[in-house]
């Protein structure tokens, strides 16, 4: 659904949306009477109000758990109430709803015994007796007068917050509670009865929530059994979607098969026509095949890495229609199994075959290795293995077995929790100087390569040839990165310290050089911290703004670092009373000696960055992972102004009479024309999904999502936020949330729960609804999907684009890699 309705904050406006809220939310005020559970229209969507965790269960499962977690004495404790009735991860509500319950039936103390749970039981579970509205309502009337006073509504009010680990100081508490009792109670009696809030409770009717199950799409959309023919189709459909999107990967990968297999088999039948074949058989023709491909793959595992080259290579020429650079880090690793197998079978070959059939050879059948070995048949084994080429050979297979160990997910990612002082090996630091071994690696390469056992002419020995392009690509590179970074440092504008320990640093490098697209990222130095570390992070900033931005989040050693360093020259604000949140104004220390120095090191390019290819486009961003879609978000909304004030310009140039140089209009520039040749911007609908945990991970761009509502007029970006701390829709922890969010959006046009225009849904998507909404608005459509997060919801995402049912869009899925 569009983000900005009722967002727009004129008074006139703000006050048409309230009387429609309100409207749709109470009807005229009903004298008190007894509820019939059989006819109200409420009954239905009451239901809805589950306090019972999906694995409550029956009688007999709470029974189960009844006799494991009572006392001695038989009873069951308040804490451990919830947990027995199936309730999960909501300590606060459970207690009261055990509160409510007892006063009811006038138990005194914290415990309860086998009956009174019984009793407790069939009055939740009871589907034939609605009492959903009547325990919420009992929940907030403690009293037991019939009537909930302001007071009552304020401690509900905290009991949802606290229930869905939303921060709510107590300002808001009054404030909210004052905006429920404004329309429940229009006569000013100061109570509200449980019909008002059986109104206020009702479920809205289904919109374009795409938090709803599958379930609640139109019956066709449902998934049908299928017969022999529509399958066999539907395998067609998705063998050539299948080579459609990866025809790159493919024939790359396949290129790559290709050769190593070439080269292994020619070495394999050289090595077998020789007389060494005779001595040690088919192990040395395996050991050459094998080293012959770790030339070829020593060489390409650092073409990968070369991002100046790459990034050069996308943005100016063509090669990304039959290259995916997208797959450079996936390539890099692939090669580096590959390395890692070879290395496998050459030693193994050699140490445990060849070296050892060498010992036991016959007078006749060494005197046909003497040329290689020498006249004297060595009697000790140490003998192959202490020499230049066994000791080259060793050392370079221990120093590969650290780095590809700490290069490890378990290890990188810091999965792995060793002791002290053994946990320095795991975490991004130890991975990042560890891939520095490549440095002795590749020397011990060059001298392995020139001392051969079997091979004597210089130009028999190829090692250096394989590699020797690649390492002065590389090493260029490098001398790039460090004369760009260090020769121009940057300013640091300011800073802002955000919730969910996010720094955000504004800087100013010099336009002159530094020129980047949305969706790229730098590298970040920081000398305080590390002066040899850098680190990637995504650019959070537009092109079209004066200042280079990025957003840091305390995820591991060197991130939590660089944050202590800013925190202790960079004095933070006293937190506000909002939320009790640390403040996240701006802090300008442009004229601050005492920042840290920043350096940078890029733009380098990034899937992200290729988003105007498409017309439509979905940005999913994950946490921290919304960053590269921020710079995007912001990048369309100014091209789409941009591109209206171009042209008022001209019609107002041509009412005038005049005919002044004016820039023509970005979307109609002819292609070709200079730097745009690869850059022309198609966008004409964009879709943004956030999905974070944490209330206060909004404030980390809550004014991009406000600028961009007042800017895209003709609502071309539809932004949805997801929370998921908040219960999902239908749960009674979160549906007086709910409702409050809604009465709150439609009086002030501001979301309570993220405070921005964008109003927040509770839960996960459902992605599978998701693109089933994107395909129906845009059939046929070929739309760009670009991702950053977690792997897993890769997954998620890969199932939900392939849709069914006929004419359907086509999803194009791009990942961020690092």
């Amino acid at each position: 659904m569009p983000n900005n309705d009722g967002m727009n904050g004129e008074e006139h406006k703000s006050s048409f949306g309230l009387k429609q809220e309100v409207k749709r939310l109470v009807s005229v005020r009903r004298p008190a009477r007894k509820l019939d559970r059989a006819k109200t229209v409420a009954s239905r969507a009451l239901t809805g109000l589950k306090f019972i965790g999906k694995t409550g269960g029956t009688w007999v499962h709470v029974e189960e758990r009844f006799n494991k977690l009572k006392s001695d004495d038989g009873m069951l404790s308040r804490d451990d109430f919830g947990k027995c009735i199936g309730m999960k991860e909501s300590s606060t509500f459970d207690g009261e709803l055990f509160d409510v319950l007892a006063r009811k039936w006038d138990i005194s103390g914290n415990s309860i015994n086998k009956e009174q749970l019984r009793i407790f039981w069939e009055q939740i579970a009871d589907p034939t007796f609605d009492g959903g509205l009547q325990i919420f309502f009992e929940m907030v009337d403690k009293n037991a007068d019939g009537r909930i006073t302001e007071d009552e509504i304020r401690e509900i009010i905290s009991l949802s917050a606290k229930a869905n680990k939303l921060s709510v100081n107590k300002k808001e508490e009054d404030t909210y509670a004052k905006v429920i009792m404004e329309e429940l109670d229009p006569n000013k009696l100061g109570y509200i009865m449980i019909q008002d809030l059986e109104k206020l409770l009702q479920p809205d009717e289904p919109d374009a929530d795409y938090s709803r199950n599958l379930s609640k799409l139109p019956s066709e959309n449902r998934r049908q059994p299928m017969k022999i023919e529509a399958l066999i189709k539907r395998f067609y459909k998705g063998a050539a979607y299948f080579v459609d999107e990866n025809w790159r990967r493919v024939w790359v990968l396949a290129l790559w098969i290709g050769v190593m297999a070439a080269l292994f088999a020619y070495k394999y039948v050289q090595y077998k026509n020789k007389a060494a074949f005779e001595v040690m058989g088919h192990c040395v023709c395996m050991a050459k095949g094998a080293a012959e491909t770790l030339k070829l793959n020593m060489a390409l595992v650092l073409l990968p890495m070369c991002r100046n080259t790459i990034t050069w290579l996308r943005n100016r020429t063509s090669l990304g229609k039959v290259l995916p650079f997208d797959d450079n880090i996936n390539f890099h690793m692939i090669v580096a199994t590959a390395i890692g197998i070879g290395v496998g079978i050459h030693g193994i070959s050699h140490l445990a075959c060849d070296f050892p059939r060498l010992l036991h050879a016959s007078p006749e059948e060494y005197r046909k290795m003497a040329p290689y070995f020498g006249d004297d048949q060595p009697k000790s084994y140490w003998h192959y293995v202490k020499g230049n080429e066994g000791v080259t050979g060793i050392v370079m297979v221990v120093l590969m077995a650290i780095a590809f160990t700490l290069a490890s997910p378990f290890f990188r990612r810091n999965k792995v929790h060793l002791p002290k002082p053994l946990d320095k090996l795991a975490g991004f630091n130890a991975f990042w100087y560890s891939h520095h071994l490549f440095i002795i690696v590749y020397t011990l390469l060059i001298l392995h390569g020139i001392n051969l056992y079997m091979t004597h002419e210089w130009y028999n020995k190829t090692t250096w040839m394989y590699v020797a392009i690649p390492i002065t690509i590389y090493v260029g590179e490098r001398l790039i990165r460090a004369f760009r970074s260090s020769v121009k440092p940057v300013k640091t504008l300011g800073v802002a310290f955000y919730p969910g320990k996010v720094l955000a640093l504004h800087m100013k490098p010099h336009k002159e050089i530094f020129k980047y697209k949305s969706g790229q990222y730098i590298f970040v130095n920081c000398s305080a911290v590390s002066p040899f570390e850098w680190h990637p992070f995504s650019i959070t900033s537009s092109p079209r703004e004066d200042y280079l931005s990025v957003h840091i989040r305390d995820a591991g050693d060197w991130t939590k670092k660089i944050q202590e360093v800013f925190i202790s020259k960079v004095p933070r604000p006293p937190p506000t009373e909002k939320s009790g949140h640390q403040s996240t104004k701006f802090i300008d220390v442009e004229n601050n000696h005492n920042v840290p120095k920043i350096l940078i090191n890029g733009p380098y390019g990034a899937p992200t960055q290729d988003y105007k290819k498409y017309e439509i486009v979905v940005l999913i961003g994950l946490g921290i992972g919304a960053t590269p879609m921020i710079s995007v978000v912001k990048d369309i909304a100014t091209n789409i102004k941009a591109m209206e004030d171009e042209e008022n310009a001209i019609e107002e140039g041509s009412r005038g009479g005049t005919s002044p140089l004016l820039p023509t209009p970005m979307a109609k520039r002819k292609k070709g024309s200079g730097s745009d040749k690869h850059d022309q911007f198609k966008t004409k609908k964009a879709y943004f999904y956030w999905v974070t945990k944490e209330q206060g991970t909004f404030d980390w761009f809550k004014g991009v999502m406000n600028e961009v509502v007042e800017m895209d007029h003709n609502r071309v970006i539809e932004m949805h936020n997801y929370c998921t701390n908040v219960y999902e829709e239908g749960n009674a922890r979160s549906l007086l949330i709910s409702k409050l969010q809604s009465i709150i959006l439609a009086k002030s046009g501001i979301d309570f729960v993220a405070g921005t225009k964008v109003k927040s849904h509770f839960g996960r998507p459902n992605w599978d609804t998701v693109f089933q909404t994107i395909s129906n608005n845009h059939p046929g459509s070929k739309v760009g999907v670009f991702y950053c997060g977690a792997p897993a919801t890769m997954r998620d995402l890969k199932k939900a684009t392939k849709i069914s049912h006929p004419n359907p869009a086509k999803f194009v899925l791009h990942k961020e890699n690092f």
